[in-house]
């Protein structure tokens, strides 16, 4: 938590950290030099259907001690979290960074995210920012994404229906 708050411009209260660790833990990941205990590095994600038309994944943070950056930890951070969407069948990956964070948008950009559009006063400090996204191709060497099913609140189960299994009697 130490490395967000002091390195983002955005303060995050417990809680959100809460949302994200315990829905998608899978999706966050720490850098840690060998000879240290002390994370240089974190990002924090997470995937969801979108609009119930895409699987989107979405970097919500991202962050790097200010003594590592220009190293690839940055880099091999958000590589291995789009890997692990998609191999969960994510179809685009978004993020919002600040209009004039040159080194992250230089850095997004380098991975092949696009600028989708400008939002005005995003930030709670009043600066604009832009909204990135990554189109993720289907990898034709996977095999489809296993299904993901979400949790049932309530008493009633969930049942896989599978359309090739009709019987026409």
């Amino acid at each position: 938590m130490a490395l967000v708050q002091t390195e983002l411009s955005e303060p995050y209260v417990i809680y959100t950290y809460r949302y994200f660790l315990h829905q998608w833990p899978q999706l966050a990941f720490l850098a840690i030099p060998a000879d240290s205990s002390v994370p240089i590095g974190v990002i924090v994600c997470k995937q969801s259907m979108h609009k119930h038309i895409s699987n989107r994944g979405y970097i919500a943070m991202l962050s790097v001690n200010k003594n590592w950056r220009k190293r690839g930890v940055a880099s091999t951070l958000v590589r291995r979290s789009i890997d692990v969407m998609k191999r969960d069948g994510v179809t685009e990956v978004v993020l919002e960074t600040e209009f004039d964070n040159i080194p992250a948008l230089s850095l997004y950009e380098s991975l092949g995210f696009i600028r989708e559009k400008r939002l005005y006063r995003f930030y709670l400090n009043g600066k604009d920012a832009f909204r990135l996204v990554l189109a993720v191709p289907p990898d034709p060497d996977q095999p489809s994404p296993r299904p993901r099913y979400l949790p049932i609140r309530g008493p009633l189960p969930a049942y896989r229906i599978d359309d090739e299994d009709d019987d026409d009697d």
